[in-house]
């Protein structure tokens, strides 16, 4: 390892927020068992004694128990924001001032104050980086190129960020492991899905208060996430329209149940648009031209280019802040669309984010990606790893055990014939 850097102090919003923080932080524990038991191992083992750790995520309370894990486990670490709208100020008091992490992260901070905590992040001369759409990592390859001998490894859970390292890998640009937490059965069924479904509404309606039984609601893409997002709505009464590019996943949802058009048509029959895909425009111009008035978007899918905000600006005369996180756009042309959380992640903007419980498996992940890689260190390739399949299921063990629910194991004459290939029908 290189020398020790220099340490950084914090840059949250207001410490004495930290008593509010600290409740909150306890009360999502309640709901994260994995981690906890986690958390109780790394305490006693200290599998990251004299590791760096910088940690780009999402402040919630959630993401705490992850931070506080981390430490348990003997990490220096450190955490900034990656989503400007989803820090939960009171929480970062507590991180700061309860367990004496480093936390740069303020909610509503501008992108200079984000590109300032990115360069925070990599002073620390992390050894590993926990990331949340690749930015640290793209910025350690683009401007820090010093610095890659310090990296033991990555880890990234959103399907922005594996896309993003993918390509770097294949660029040639990636020069160390990354694991991709995303792929994780126990992230990606289930946080993306019921995490993202749920704590979707949860936003809309908390920034609108719409009802959404009979409203046409229209989701763009159907991944994961968009699969959850539609059935939750769905099961709020809602007629949904799927889009996408992808024609398996396309017939995926037309077998279950949902309209599939392209945009151009939806546009002009949708009452509420979410958009889950992680690229970029997926709503624009031609599209804003023929919504209805008073037609509402909003995105769940990473990064706030999913809708294409300079065009409808450009297409508007005035911008009318009407509710908490809801702006409405009137156009020159006489009718007005609504924005939801500026277009950033609405489930964060105007909710709290995924549930604590499905949390509970996707933060076990990340906790255990960077065990693996500190315990493989030297040995993974650059490039892509998945989740190792014994560590995904001993996740998923740990949070039946919780929850008191019990499976059934192989007999004997089962496990012969299962791999055996002698053996007849």
């Amino acid at each position: 390892m290189t020398a020790t850097p220099v340490k950084q102090k914090y840059d949250i919003k207001d410490i004495s927020l930290a008593p509010q923080g600290q409740q909150r932080i306890d009360w999502a524990g309640r709901e994260m068992p994995v981690l906890k038991q986690i958390q109780e191992r790394f305490a006693i083992e200290k599998p990251f004694a004299g590791i760096r750790i910088a940690a780009c995520c999402h402040v919630t309370t959630e993401t705490a128990h992850l931070a506080i894990a981390l430490k348990s486990g003997g990490a220096d670490a450190v955490l900034i924001a990656s989503n400007p709208l989803s820090t939960q100020d009171d929480v970062a008091a507590s991180l700061v001032a309860d367990y004496g992490i480093p936390v740069f992260a303020i909610r509503g901070e501008d992108s200079a104050t984000y590109h300032r905590h990115v360069e925070v992040a990599l002073d620390h001369r992390p050894n590993i980086i926990i990331d949340d759409g690749s930015d640290v990592v793209a910025t350690l390859v683009k401007e820090r190129q010093s610095q890659l001998a310090d990296i033991i490894g990555t880890t990234e859970e959103t399907t922005t960020g594996i896309v993003r390292l993918k390509a770097m890998f294949n660029d040639g640009v990636l020069s160390f492991p990354a694991m991709n937490v995303n792929d994780a059965d126990t992230k990606h069924f289930f946080d993306n899905r019921y995490g993202t479904g749920q704590s979707t509404l949860d936003g809309i309606i908390r920034a609108t208060n719409i009802l959404l039984a009979g409203k046409n609601v229209v989701v763009a893409g159907y991944g994961w996430c968009g699969k959850g997002t539609a059935l939750r709505a769905r099961g709020m009464g809602a007629n949904v329209t799927v889009t996408e590019i992808d024609p398996i996943r396309a017939i995926e949802a037309v077998m279950d149940g949902f309209r599939v058009m392209p945009m151009a048509e939806a546009a002009a029959e949708g009452d509420l648009f979410i958009t889950v895909t992680g690229n970029k425009h997926v709503i624009r111009r031609e599209h804003f031209e023929v919504m209805k008035d008073g037609a509402i978007v909003c995105n769940s899918g990473h990064f706030d280019i999913e809708i294409d905000l300079k065009s409808l600006q450009e297409m508007s005369n005035e911008v009318k802040q009407v509710r908490n996180f809801t702006q409405q756009y009137f156009l020159n042309s006489g009718k007005s669309v609504i924005v939801l959380g500026e277009g950033r992640l609405v489930n964060l903007a105007a909710a709290e984010g995924h549930p604590s419980a499905v949390m509970d498996m996707s933060f076990a992940n990340q906790a255990l990606a960077c065990e693996h890689l500190v315990q493989n260190q030297g040995k993974l390739q650059p490039g892509l790893h998945s989740i190792p399949e014994a560590v995904d299921k001993e996740i998923a063990r740990l949070k039946l055990q919780a929850m008191g629910i019990q499976v059934d194991s192989l007999t004997p004459d089962q496990e012969i014939y299962i791999n055996s290939w002698t053996a007849g029908s």
